[in-house]
This record gives structure tokens, C-alpha cells and sequence, in this order.
């Protein structure tokens, strides 16, 4: 991926303050207020303490208590004003920021998503988030007050204590070059501490997802120790441990000075060179420089950590969906036919072969094609190309007549269900999850589709029946409950193309029977692709498939496909050992009867 400038990043992430942009502006001018006066506080009070040397009365005392007070409080309301509309601007910009990311994820065809692990994603949407959340707090506050701060109070200590204020920006340049130099230490560690939580959120999203693997083959030592190497520090913070010892050292030096020399300068002049009230407010200001100093360093730190963040975010909303609607797309779908026109389809084009290779398929609308193939021969790549989940490589898709490339992306999609092998069900009631099908259908319709889907019967057994809550990942329902489910849910569509990848591989034959034949009544239209490892779920269909390392290897119905592919016939043979015999003895038997037929 190129490599993003700042000027990139800043206008990329300046798009998320919108609504914000007042309190982003206000801050500012309020923390200005704000150390203006705390500048000025210092300075009066030393004034004060150098009239009460002099035997001014209680008049006095009063008159600067009360203008001391008054600018206390004028200062307070500026900071916390200021702290009000920072965390406005601030939470508001990272919800912006979540929001867009979000949004942009969403349009990602699978080719984007691939370039992004699912880990890495979310780390960007919440650590990498958090950090420029914290960062932008920082810079339209904290980084404009620490630095105004410094200046005011160097100005105000030359203009109390001469040239003993020297100290100070000796002190600043010293600390400012040690912490300039921590900072270019520590960016290119940031950079691998980035990859290292993608990694340790892998590592976490695996182990969890897959507990009870873990558990039944007693792997948790392992995915411990997997855990702690993901999890294994870069020694970043003993580098910036350092910040905090300098600035106190620093503290240290500039009291002992302002306090020996200045001492010395009362005492050798009797109070006419310097005075009480004077090392006071120097010692202030000194003070105030050196806190606002260490705020820079840990400013600086956080926002060195994360430009590293900012630009892994910006990576995200910067990247292009590969897969756009045509400039007039059309907005309906005659009919469920479809075409394959030569495909070939490489994932990447520095793949080393084409997952699927001169594909030439014609498939009617209404018609029941049944795919079958070993692991890794494309079943699943060849019927995401129909709903348009990747474009083809060479060739053309068309689905009703049209290539699918002429068609708006959400016309297309949702003329088209899908259930996929890996079924998901999200969390909330089976009925939230049904309607995803169809968001208004009614409680019949949904009773409806779950009949023929073989789900009622065991939804009414349930305690809550349909309004009984799903788990995230639908973890308290078994693996065939899920792809009863899932389909209840594509049957509620009533989409014109169906796509089943594998979703009956966890029920028994009997009932995947059922649901074909509820296919057949209930969308007696719609196309149907039937991806199955076994034979059975495909032997009624119209046509089968057979696909050998992305080609299709040949065509036909179930009794064609015996007599004539070895690959359909030796997946039949290992699946049905017992009826295989006489299945081939009425094959040939048949076929010596047409034989005679054609003799006489």
C-alpha cells in the first residue's frame, strides 16, 4: 500500500470533525484565556508580597486578594469551559471516526477485506480510534496550552528576573533535544507494536472462537504460549521512562539556581537588585514552564504513537471498493438464468494459478444445478461470482440475460441468497434473525419458511419458540439448527437465484430430502446451485456439476454422471458402498436394454 503523506492523513481525518468543528475552535481560544491569566496570577502576587515587605496595610492586602480571586476564577471558567468542549469535539470526532470506518467497511467487496485481516480491522476501529481520540484531545488543549504556557512563562520570568531567566531556556532547548530525539527512537517501534496487537487480536479471536477445540485436545499451554509471543513487549516504555526523570532533574536544577543565585542577589544588594516577592513568582514561573514542559513530552509521545494509528486508520477510509455500481446500472432482474461466459478468475494477479479456469455454463431460470468437487476445486469462488462478490478475471457473468457488472450492487444482491458454508446468525431473537430475509414479514411467513426448512419443530420446542434470544455466532444452537435457520431466512427472500454452499452438511439425509422438496413447492421459479460434498443432496437435480481444480470436469444428471465421470462416480462409490452394486447393475442393465432397442 503507498505510503501516506500528512497532508493525506490530516485532510482524511479533518472529513470526520464535521458537526464538531465550533467546539474544536473554542477550546483553543478558551485555553488561551485560560494561561493568560494563570501568566499574570504569578506576577500580581508578587507584587502583593513585595508591598506587604514595604508595610502596606489590610486596604492593600484586600484590594489584591480580591483582584487575585476574581482572575482565579475568570481562569477556571476558561479551563473548564475549555475541558467541556474539548471532550465534545473529542468523543464526537472518534464517534465520526468509527462511523466512517464502519460505513467504509461495509462497502468493501471481499477482494479489500482480504487485504485487511478481520483482527486488524478491529484493532484500527478501537485501539487505533482510541488513540487519535486521545491525541486530538490533546492537540486542540493540551498541546496549544503546554507550549503557550513555556513562552508566556519564560517572557514573564525575564521580564520579573533579568537575566536569571536564562536558566530556563537553557533548560527548554536541553529538554526539548533529548525529547525530540526519544520521539524519532520510538516511531518506528510504534509501527511494529501495531502489528503486534493485530497479531495478539488474531491470536485472541482464534482461540476464542475455537474454545472448545482447544479444550478437547487440552491446547491451552499452547495458545498460552502463543499468546505471550504475540503479546511480547518492544521495550518502548523503558525508552520513555526516561521523560520523567529528566523533568524532575530539571526541576531540581532550576530551583537550586533561582534560589542560590537569587538569595545571593538580595543579600549582596539588601534587596535593591532582587526582592522576596520577585524569586517567588520566578520560582512560579519556573515551575509552570517545567510541569507545561512534561506535558509537551507526554503530548509529543502520544501523538508520535499515534500517527502510526491516524495512518492505519486513514488506510481504511482511503481504500477504494473494487467492486462500484455501473454509471446507469439497472435496477431489476428478469429472471433467474445464468450464463457463464468463459470465465476465469485468479484472486490476485500475482496468484501463481487461476482459481477458476474457462468456466462456459448455461444455466435456465428455475432450473436445480447441483455442483460437486474435492476441497479446493472453486465450488464456492464460481457462485460468488453471481451475486458479484468478485468480478471475473476473463469472461463474463450474466444473470437474467445481463452482465452482472450492469446491474446496481443491491438490485443484484438481493435477488440472490446465499447461505453460506460457514452459516451466521447474529445476536437477538430467531425472529430478528429470520427477518433478515424479509424485514416486514409477518409471524405466518416466518412459521412458514421454518417449516420448510425443517426448523419449526424444533424452534416450538424451544422455551421462547421464535422469540427465543440467539447467542452471538448462534452458540446455543447446534450446527444444524443454524443451517436450518439460515435458510428459513434466504427462503423468506423469495429471491430468483439461491445459492445453498454446503449449508445441509450437519443435517441427516432424510431431512436435507425434506428441504429440497420444500424447495421445489415453495420457489418452484428460482434457480437453484446446490454446493454438496455428498452425492445424495444432488442426485435429484436437474444437472450436476463436477469441478476438478477449477475446470469444469463434466456435466449431467446423476445416472449420466455415473457412467461417465470417475471423479462423480468414485465420490458415489465411497458414500454408498452397499447400494453402489446394485445401482451399477441397473445402469448396465438399462443400458444393454437400450442396446438391444437399437439392434432390432
Amino acid at each position: 500500500m503507498q505510503e501516506l503523506t500528512y497532508r493525506q492523513i490530516l485532510s482524511t481525518l479533518g472529513g470526520s470533525v464535521r458537526e464538531h468543528r465550533r467546539d474544536s475552535l473554542l477550546t483553543p481560544l478558551l485555553v488561551t484565556g485560560e494561561v493568560v491569566i494563570e501568566c499574570i496570577l504569578p506576577f500580581i502576587t508578587a507584587q502583593l508580597i513585595d508591598r506587604m515587605q514595604m508595610g502596606a496595610g489590610m486596604d492593600v492586602v484586600v484590594h489584591y486578594s480580591l483582584v487575585l480571586l476574581a482572575l482565579a476564577l475568570l481562569s477556571l471558567a476558561c479551563g473548564a469551559l475549555a475541558g467541556v468542549t474539548c471532550s465534545v469535539a473529542a468523543t464526537g470526532f472518534a464517534k465520526n471516526l468509527r462511523h466512517d470506518m464502519f460505513a467504509t467497511i461495509q462497502r468493501f467487496s471481499f477482494s479489500n477485506i482480504d487485504r485487511f485481516s478481520t483482527s486488524s480491522l478491529v484493532t484500527r476501529l478501537t485501539t487505533d480510534t482510541n488513540n487519535v481520540q486521545q491525541s486530538y484531545m490533546m492537540i486542540i488543549r493540551t498541546a496549544l496550552r503546554a507550549p503557550m504556557m513555556i513562552v508566556f512563562a519564560i517572557v514573564m520570568a525575564f521580564v520579573t528576573g533579568g537575566p536569571m531567566a536564562v536558566i530556563y531556556v537553557i533548560v527548554s532547548v536541553v529538554l526539548g533535544a533529548i525529547l525530540f530525539g526519544v520521539a524519532i527512537k520510538v516511531m518506528p517501534m510504534f509501527r511494529r507494536i501495531f502489528r503486534k496487537y493485530d497479531k495478539l487480536n488474531d491470536s485472541v479471536e482464534e482461540n476464542v472462537s475455537g474454545i472448545r477445540v482447544v479444550k478437547s485436545f487440552v491446547r491451552e499451554d499452547h495458545e498460552k504460549e502463543k499468546f505471550n509471543a504475540a503479546s511480547g513487549a518492544l521495550h518502548v516504555e523503558r525508552i520513555l521512562a526516561f521523560n520523567m526523570p529528566l523533568m524532575s532533574l530539571a526541576i531540581d536544577v532550576i530551583y537550586a539556581f533561582v534560589i542560590f543565585f537569587g538569595s545571593r542577589a538580595i543579600v549582596q544588594s539588601q534587596g535593591a537588585a532582587m526582592n522576596v516577592g520577585q524569586i517567588s513568582a520566578l520560582i512560579t514561573y519556573g515551575f509552570s514552564m517545567l510541569i507545561s514542559l512534561m506535558m509537551f513530552s507526554m503530548i509529543f509521545v502520544m501523538v508520535t504513537m499515534s500517527e502510526e494509528s491516524a495512518r492505519r486508520i486513514c488506510e481504511v477510509l482511503l481504500e477504494v471498493p473494487d467492486l462500484t455500481d455501473p454509471d446507469n446500472p439497472l435496477y431489476t432482474v428478469v429472471d433467474g438464468s445464468v450464463d457463464f461466459d468463459h470465465v476465469s478468475f485468479e484472486y490476485s494477479e500475482d496468484a501463481e494459478r487461476m482459481a477458476l479456469d474457462d468456466i462456459d455454463l448455461h444455466v435456465k431460470s428455475g432450473e436445480v444445478v447441483g455442483i460437486i468437487g474435492g476441497t479446493g476445486s472453486s465450488k464456492s469462488t464460481l457462485v460468488q461470482l453471481i451475486c458479484r462478490l468478485y468480478d471475473t478475471s476473463r469472461g463474463s457473468v450474466k444473470v437474467g440475460g445481463h452482465d452482472v457488472r450492469e446491474y446496481d450492487l443491491d438490485t443484484l444482491r438481493n435477488e440472490v441468497a446465499v447461505v453460506l458454508q460457514r452459516n451466521v446468525l447474529f445476536s437477538g431473537t430467531i425472529k430478528e434473525n429470520l427477518r433478515w430475509g424479509k424485514a416486514d414479514a409477518t409471524d405466518e411467513e416466518l412459521i412458514e419458511a421454518c417449516r420448510l426448512a425443517q426448523a419449526d419443530e424444533f424452534i416450538q420446542r424451544l422455551p421462547q419458540k421464535y422469540d427465543t434470544y440467539i447467542e452471538q455466532g448462534g452458540t446455543n444452537v447446534s450446527g444444524g439448527q443454524k443451517q436450518r435457520l439460515c435458510i428459513a431466512r434466504a427462503l423468506l427472500k423469495r429471491p430468483k437465484i439461491l445459492i445453498l454452499d454446503d449449508s445441509t452438511s450437519a443435517v441427516d439425509t432424510k431431512t436435507d430430502k425434506l428441504i429440497r422438496q420444500g424447495f421445489r413447492s415453495f420457489i418452484p421459479e428460482t434457480t437453484k446451485f446446490i454446493i454438496a460434498q455428498r452425492t445424495s443432496s444432488v442426485e435429484d437435480a436437474d444437472r450436476i456439476v463436477v469441478l476438478d481444480d477449477g475446470k469444469v470436469s463434466a456435466i449431467g444428471t446423476h445416472d449420466e454422471l455415473l457412467r461417465t465421470s470417475s471423479i462423480y462416480r468414485e465420490t458415489y462409490t465411497s458414500q454408498n458402498k452397499q447400494s453402489h452394486d446394485v445401482k451399477m447393475g441397473e445402469i448396465e442393465d438399462e443400458g444393454a436394454e437400450r442396446l438391444k432397442g437399437g439392434e432390432a
